[in-house]
C-alpha cells in the first residue's frame, strides 16, 4: 500500500470523510453505481444518447444536487445528498431524467468557455473521474475517495438559463413517460428543495443556484407531468427498501459514527439500520459490533454480494487479508460483473504476498483493466504484482500506466521510457510504453525545462 500511496500523491491524498466534511470527493462504489445505473440506462435510451456512453459520478456532497457535462465524454454527476434526501426512487430517477435533458439538448456545449476557465486539476478530478478504490486507508475508505477540494466544485460552472431548465424538464417528462415512470418524483423533488430554502433561507440552495427555478416553468412541468398517464406509478415496497438500503451505506460511511448510531440506534432492527451499524462500527474499530451486524445481514441475505464485499473489506482493513479473500471471492461469484469488486479481491490477494495468490491476482487485475481501463489504482497494484514476480519491465509499464491514469504525465512519461528501453520491440506492451511516451512528451518536456530553470 505504501507504493500505491506514493504513486498518487501528485493526483491528491487519500484521506477520511471526516476530514473531507467540507470538501467534495469523487466516490467510487460498485453496489450504488449498480443502482443508478440500473435507474439511468434506460432514460440514458430514451434521451438517444450513446448506448454505454454516459458515465455517472458519485459526488460526496450533503447538499441534493446534480450536474452534467460533456468534457471527455458524457458525464454526470449525481450528489450524495441527492441520494440520501429523496423519499423515494423516483425523485432520484426524475432528476436524473431532467440531467439527460440537458445532455440530449447539448446544454453543456454553451457551459465550455466557463469550464474551460477551471484549472486543469479541476476538470481532471471531476469530470474525467480516476478510477480509484483506497486501500490501506482508514476504514472510511470502503468508497474509493479522490479529494477534489473547496475549489473543485464543478457544478458551480454548470450553470444553465431558465430556457435551458424548462426544455430539460419537459424532456424529462417525455424520457419518464417513455419508460413508464412516474413524473411526480421530479415534482416532488422541487417541491422538497423548496421547503428546505423556505427553512434555510440563509443558506442557498447549490441546485437552484445552478439551476434556475422560475415559478412559471414549476407550474408548466407540473401540467404536464399530472396530465402523464404514468403519474400515480408509484415505488414498490422493493424499491423504496432498496432506496433505504443505499442511504444507510451512505450515512455510514460519511457520517460521523457516532451520529449514524444515533440515526440507526439498535431499538430500530431493520436490514437498513444494521448495514448502517455495520459500517458505523467498522469505521469505529469495533470489528466484534460490525461483525455482528453483518453476520445477522448474511444469515438473512446470503445472496446479496455487497454484503460478503463489506466483510471482506472489514477483515482486510483489520489486518487479515487471507481471511478477507473468501468473502471477496464469494461477492464476485454472487455480483455484477464489476472492476471495483475485482480489484478489492486482487487487493486481498496480494497483501498476503504469497506467490499463487499474486500470481491470481494479476489475472484478476488483468480481467479488471478490460472493464476499466483507467483505473489507477488497479494498474498499480498490477505494477507491484509483476515487481514481486521479477518482470520488471512488464511492472514499469503498468506503473506508468497508473501515473497516466493518474493524471501524473511527467512519472508517466518516465516509467514508460524506462519499460521501453527493456521491453521487445514491435511487441504490444512495447508499443503500448510508446503510446505513452508521445502521450506525455509536452508535459515531459515542460517539466524539464522548468527543472532548467531553477
Amino acid at each position: 500500500m505504501l507504493n500505491w500511496r506514493r504513486s498518487l500523491t501528485a493526483l491528491a491524498a487519500v484521506a477520511s470523510f471526516a476530514a473531507q466534511a467540507s470538501a467534495q470527493v469523487l466516490l467510487r462504489d460498485a453496489e450504488i453505481e449498480e443502482w443508478l445505473y440500473e435507474m439511468s440506462e434506460p432514460l440514458f435510451d430514451a434521451a438517444q444518447l450513446p448506448k454505454g456512453g454516459v458515465e455517472i459520478l458519485l459526488i460526496g456532497d450533503p447538499t441534493p444536487n446534480a450536474f452534467a457535462g460533456s468534457s471527455s465524454g458524457l458525464k454526470m454527476g449525481i450528489h450524495t445528498g441527492l441520494i440520501t434526501l429523496a423519499e423515494t426512487p423516483n425523485e432520484v430517477e426524475g432528476v436524473i431524467a431532467h440531467e439527460a435533458g440537458h445532455l440530449a439538448g447539448g446544454h453543456s456545449a454553451r457551459t465550455r468557455d466557463a469550464i474551460a476557465k477551471a484549472s486543469r486539476p479541476q476538470m481532471l478530478g471531476l469530470l474525467l473521474g480516476a478510477a480509484l478504490i483506497a486501500a490501506g486507508a482508514p476504514p472510511e475508505a470502503g468508497f474509493g475517495a479522490i479529494g477534489l477540494g473547496q475549489q473543485a466544485a464543478l457544478d458551480t460552472y454548470l450553470t444553465y438559463s431558465r430556457g435551458q431548465e424548462s426544455a430539460a424538464d419537459q424532456a424529462a417528462v417525455g424520457y419518464l413517460d417513455e419508460v413508464g415512470s412516474s413524473t411526480k418524483g421530479l415534482l416532488d423533488f422541487f417541491d422538497n428543495l423548496r421547503n428546505m430554502q423556505l427553512i434555510r433561507a440563509n443558506a442557498p440552495n447549490p441546485y437552484f443556484q445552478t439551476h434556475p427555478l422560475a415559478v412559471q416553468r414549476v407550474a408548466r412541468l407540473r401540467e404536464r407531468a399530472e396530465a402523464s398517464p404514468y403519474y400515480g406509478n408509484g415505488n414498490t415496497e422493493a424499491e423504496i427498501k432498496e432506496l433505504r438500503m443505499i442511504q444507510a451505506k451512505i450515512n455510514g460511511f460519511l457520517m460521523d459514527p457516532n451520529a449514524a448510531l444515533r440515526v440507526y440506534p439498535l431499538t430500530d432492527q431493520s436490514d437498513a439500520a444494521r448495514y448502517a451499524r455495520a459500517v458505523a462500527y467498522f469505521r469505529s474499530s469495533d470489528l466484534d459490533g460490525a461483525t455482528r451486524e453483518i453476520e445477522r445481514l448474511l444469515t438473512a441475505h446470503p445472496e446479496n454480494p455487497y454484503f460478503h464485499e463489506l466483510q471482506g473489506q472489514m477483515l482486510f482493513e483489520h489486518g487479515k487479508p487471507a481471511e478477507a479473500i473468501a468473502p471477496h471471492r464469494r461477492a464476485i461469484a454472487l455480483g455484477p460483473d464489476s472492476a471495483l469488486l475485482e480489484v478489492n479481491l486482487a487487493r486481498a490477494l496480494i497483501a498476503t504476498d504469497r506467490d499463487h495468490h499474486i500470481n491470481e491476482a494479476s489475472a484478476v487485475l488483468r480481467s479488471a483493466l478490460q472493464k476499466e481501463r483507467n483505473n489507477s489504482f488497479a494498474w498499480s497494484l498490477l505494477a507491484r504484482a509483476e515487481s514481486h514476480n521479477g518482470r520488471e519491465e512488464y511492472a514499469m509499464l503498468a506503473q506508468a500506466e497508473a501515473a497516466y491514469h493518474g493524471y501524473n504525465p511527467v512519472s508517466a512519461h518516465r516509467f514508460a521510457t524506462l519499460a521501453r528501453e527493456r521491453l521487445k520491440a514491435g511487441t504490444p506492451e512495447y508499443q503500448q510504453a510508446l503510446d505513452i511516451i508521445v502521450a506525455t512528451a509536452e508535459e515531459a518536456q515542460n517539466a524539464r525545462r522548468q527543472i532548467r530553470r531553477r
